[in-house]
C-alpha cells in the first residue's frame, strides 16, 4: 500500500511536474479551540481559509488528472474523495479578512458605517489642528509643525511657556519637560466622538470574528478530515519527491524473506562517489559473513541493506535497480558502531554486548539482524567463538543475518554450515585502495604483506614475518587468493560469452524478422510483375485486335487475302498467351514446375492453404513438413513446391574496440532510466549509421511517454536523422518510434 502510494505520486510528478500543496497549515489547534467555544483571530482564520483553498485545488489537480489524462491512480482519488468541498466558508473568510490578517470594511454593513462615520471625523479633526499649527505665532510656539496621537487621541505639540495660548487637555509631556501634548479644546467633542466609534468598530470586528468562528465550529468535523488527508497527501507527494531526487525505483516487496538488490547505493552517499552493489539473501542462504580489511566498505553495503529495508517498508523509492526486490520485516534489528561509553564505565565489548543480549531477547523468524564486527574488543580466540556461537543461535531461529567481521576463524564457518555464505569487500593491491564491490562467495583475505611490499617494506623482514603464520592460515589465504583468481576469470568469461550471446540473439531476431520481410517482399513483387504481364498481354491483344480489324477490311475491300480460319487461329493464340492467375500463392498457373522435392523447400500445403517447410522425407510419397509450431505428415500430391530454402545475405558488421560485432535492426530501452536510455540511444544511431542501414527502430515502450519525448527530442535534432514517425499498428503503435537516415 506505502509502496503504491508513492509510486502513484510519483507518476503524477514524471506527468506535471509537481503537485498544489501551498498554502497548507496546522489548523488542528484552531478548530478545537472553536468547538470550546473559542474565538479565533483574523491570522488564525486566514490559515483556516488558506488550507481550505488548498484542499479544494488537490481535489481539482487530481480530478482533472483522471479525466483528461485517464490516470489510474485509485489511491490517490481515494483520498480527494474525502476532502469536502467548503467553498462558501473559504469566501465568507476571504471576504472580510485580508491575506495580512486585517479585517475588511466588506465584513459587514455595520462596519463599513462605522470606518466611514471614522475616517469622516478623523478628517474634521485634522482640519481644525491644522488650521492651528499654521497660525501666525505657531511656528514660534509650537516645538514642531506636526498632529501626532496620545492616548488614542490627536493632539499637538507646545511649548511649555505658551501653554496658557491652547486651551485643552494635556495627555504628555516630553522627557525634558519642555514640549507639552495638547488635546486643544475645539477637537475635545470631535476626539470623544471618534473614540466612541473605535468602540464601536471594536465591537463589531469582535461580532464578526465571533460568528466566522462559530462557522468553523459548525464545519469542524470536514475540517479534520481535510487537515488528515492534507498531510497524508503532502507526505506522499513528498516521498515521490525524494525518490525522483536520488533516481529512485519501485522494489518489489515480498513476505517470505527474500532480499535481492541490484545496482544497490547507499542513499547518503553522493551519486558520483557511491559504488553500487548487487546483495542476494534469504534464498540460497540466511546469513552473510562478509570479511576484509577496515575502510574496505564492509559497515557501507551493512548499512545500505538496513536503510534499503526500511525506506521499502515506510514506501520509499530505493537507489536500486527496478529489478530489485525487499522482504517486510516484523523487527530489523543493528548493532553498527562503537558505543563505548566514559560516563557508563563500558568498553567496546560490553556496550557492543548489552546491544546484543537485548537483541537475541526478540529475534524470530521475521527479524533481519545486522551485526558490525560481531565479537570485536575483546580477546580474538574468545570474541571469535562467541560470534560463532550468536550467529549459529540467530541462524536457528530462521532470521536473516548480515555480519562483519575481522577473525579469519570466521572465514571457515561459512564453509561448514549450510545457509551461511562468504562475502568480502573487495580490494585493490596495485592501488592500495579499496574498489568497495561486494563479492559474494568469496572471504576476505588479509592484504598486509602485498601492502607492506608496496609501501617498500623489506623483502626479508616480509618473509620473516610469514614464518610465524601456521601452516593452516597459509593454506586459507592462498585458497582466497586462488577463488578471488578464478573468480575474475569467471567474471571476465562469463562477460565475453554473455556479449556474443546478446549478439546472437540479436542476429537471430532480426533474420527472422528479415525473412518475414522478405516473403511479404516476394508476394509483392510476384503480384507486381504479373500485373505488368497482364497489362503487356492486354496491350499486344489490343494491338492484335487492331492489326486482325484492319486486315479483316482490306478483305472485305478485296485489297487483301486473308481466310476467316486464319484469323481465328491468331486470335486464339493471343488468348492462350495471357497467364492465369493463382490467387492463393500469388503466381501465374502456368509457371508451376515440377521438380523433384528436398528437405528445406517451401511448399504450399493445398488441402490446409498453408505455407510448410520441408523437414524430411517420411515415406514413398509422404514428407514430414514444418507449418508455423506444427510439425505434420503430408503426402506429396497434396502439395505443391514455391521454392527452395533461399540464401540469407551476410549481414552488416560494426567495429567497436576492436571486434566485430552485429547491430540489430532495433534498439530495446524500456526500463531503463532516462539518461541511460538516450547515451544508448546515441550510441546505437552511431552504430546504425556504420552499418549503412537505411532504417531502424526504436523500442521505448508507452509508459509515460518520457522515453519517447526524450528520444523524439534527441533525434529532431540529428544531423544524419531524415524522418521520424512513431510505429504503425503492426510495428507497436506509439511503443516504437521508426528512424529513417538521409
Amino acid at each position: 500500500m506505502l509502496q503504491e502510494e508513492t509510486d502513484e505520486a510519483a507518476h503524477v510528478l514524471r506527468l506535471k511536474g509537481h503537485a498544489p500543496l501551498n498554502g497548507i497549515f496546522n489548523i488542528t489547534p484552531h478548530i478545537k479551540r472553536t468547538q470550546i467555544g473559542g474565538v479565533l483571530n483574523p491570522i488564525e482564520l486566514v490559515q483556516i481559509g488558506s488550507t481550505i483553498h488548498a484542499g479544494r485545488s488537490m481535489k481539482r489537480f487530481i480530478e482533472e488528472l483522471i479525466e483528461d489524462n485517464g490516470l489510474d491512480i485509485p489511491i490517490l482519488s481515494g483520498k480527494a474523495d474525502q476532502i469536502a468541498v467548503m467553498t462558501p466558508l473559504e469566501h465568507e473568510i476571504k471576504n472580510a479578512i485580508d491575506e495580512g490578517g486585517e479585517v475588511l470594511d466588506s465584513a459587514s454593513p455595520e462596519l463599513r458605517s462605522i470606518r466611514l462615520k471614522k475616517r469622516r471625523d478623523e478628517n474634521r479633526i485634522r482640519e481644525k489642528l491644522e488650521s492651528l499649527i499654521r497660525g501666525r505665532n505657531a511656528q514660534k510656539m509650537l516645538s514642531d509643525a506636526i498632529i501626532t496621537i496620545r492616548n488614542e487621541r490627536f493632539v499637538i505639540p507646545v511649548k511649555q511657556e505658551y501653554r496658557s495660548n491652547y486651551p485643552g487637555i494635556v495627555h504628555d509631556q516630553s522627557s525634558s519637560g519642555q514640549t507639552l501634548f495638547i488635546e486643544p479644546q475645539v477637537v475635545v467633542d470631535l476626539n470623544n466622538g471618534l473614540r466612541e466609534l473605535h468602540v464601536k468598530e471594536n465591537r463589531e470586528v469582535e461580532r464578526i470574528l465571533i460568528e466566522l468562528s462559530g462557522k468553523v465550529a459548525e464545519a469542524a468535523d470536514d475540517l479534520f478530515v481535510l487537515v488528515k488527508v492534507m498531510e497524508s497527501l503532502d507526505f506522499i507527494f513528498a516521498k515521490a519527491r525524494f525518490g525522483k531526487a536520488m533516481k529512485g525505483t519501485r522494489p518489489g516487496v515480498n513476505k517470505e524473506g527474500r532480499i535481492q538488490l541490484f545496482k544497490a547505493r547507499h542513499p547518503l552517499i553522493p551519486p558520483e562517489e557511491v559504488v553500487a552493489n548487487d546483495v542476494t539473501l534469504g534464498i540460497d542462504f540466511s546469513t552473510i559473513v562478509i570479511t576484509g580489511p577496515n575502510t574496505g566498505g564492509k559497515t557501507i553495503t551493512l548499512k545500505t541493506v538496513g536503510l534499503l529495508t526500511l525506506m521499502a517498508q515506510s514506501g520509499l523509492l530505493i537507489p536500486a535497480s527496478e529489478e530489485s526486490e525487499l522482504a517486510v520485516f516484523k523487527e530489523v534489528f543493528a548493532d553498527i558502531g562503537d558505543e563505548q561509553s566514559i560516563e557508563q564505565s563500558l568498553s567496546t565489548f560490553s556496550s557492543h554486548m548489552v546491544n546484543i543480549v537485548e537483541i537475541l531477547k526478540h529475534v524470530n523468524d521475521e527479524s533481519l539482524v545486522l551485526f558490525d564486527e560481531l565479537g570485536a574488543g575483546t580477546d580474538p580466540q574468545e570474541g571469535s567463538a562467541l560470534a560463532i556461537s550468536i550467529l549459529d543461535d540467530v541462524y536457528s531461529r530462521g532470521a536473516r543475518v548480515i555480519a562483519t567481521t575481522h577473525y579469519p576463524e570466521l572465514k571457515a564457518y561459512a564453509y561448514n554450515r549450510e545457509g551461511v555464505i562468504n562475502a568480502s569487500v573487495e580490494f585493490d593491491v596495485e592501488t592500495l585502495k579499496p574498489t568497495y564491490r561486494l563479492l559474494i562467495g568469496v572471504p576476505g583475505r588479509s592484504n598486509a604483506f602485498e601492502i607492506s611490499k608496496r609501501l617498500g617494506l623489506s623483502e626479508d623482514i616480509i618473509t620473516h614475518a610469514k614464518s610465524f603464520i601456521d601452516t593452516e592460515s597459509n593454506e586459507v589465504e592462498n585458497m582466497i587468493a586462488s577463488l578471488e583468481k578464478s573468480r575474475k576469470e569467471a567474471e571476465s568469461d562469463y562477460e565475453e560469452a554473455h556479449f556474443y550471446l546478446k549478439n546472437a540473439e540479436n542476429l537471430h531476431r532480426d533474420l527472422q524478422k528479415q525473412m518475414v520481410e522478405f516473403y511479404e517482399r516476394e508476394k509483392e513483387m510476384y503480384a507486381s510483375a504479373e500485373q505488368k504481364a497482364v497489362e503487356i498481354v492486354e496491350k499486344a491483344r489490343t494491338e492484335a485486335e487492331d492489326v486482325i480489324s484492319s486486315l479483316r477490311k482490306m478483305r472485305m475491300e478485296g485489297n487483301a487475302q486473308v481466310k476467316e480460319h486464319e484469323l481465328i487461329e491468331a486470335r486464339r493464340r493471343l488468348d492462350t498467351a495471357v497467364p492465369e492467375l493463382d490467387k492463393g500463392v500469388g503466381r501465374a498457373t502456368n509457371s508451376k514446375q515440377k521438380r523433384k522435392l528436398q528437405p528445406g523447400d517451401e511448399v504450399m500445403i493445398t488441402t490446409f492453404g498453408q505455407k510448410g517447410t520441408l523437414l524430411e522425407k517420411m515415406g514413398e510419397n509422404e514428407w514430414q513438413v514444418q507449418a508455423g509450431v506444427l510439425k505434420m505428415k503430408v503426402a506429396e500430391k497434396d502439395m505443391e513446391f514455391i521454392k527452395s530454402e533461399p540464401k540469407p545475405e551476410p549481414k552488416p558488421l560494426a567495429t567497436v574496440k576492436g571486434r566485430d560485432y552485429h547491430v540489430g535492426l532495433e534498439l530495446d530501452i524500456r526500463g531503463e532510466r532516462y539518461e541511460d536510455a538516450l547515451r544508448e540511444v546515441e550510441k546505437y544511431i552511431d552504430d546504425a549509421l556504420l552499418a549503412n542501414y537505411p532504417r531502424v527502430s526504436i523500442i521505448h515502450g508507452k509508459g509515460t511517454g518520457a522515453l519517447r519525448s526524450g528520444v523524439t527530442e534527441y533525434l529532431k535534432h540529428h544531423r544524419a536523422v531524415k524522418r521520424i514517425r512513431l510505429g504503425e499498428a503492426g510495428e507497436g503503435g506509439s511503443g516504437v518510434t521508426v528512424v529513417e537516415f538521409k
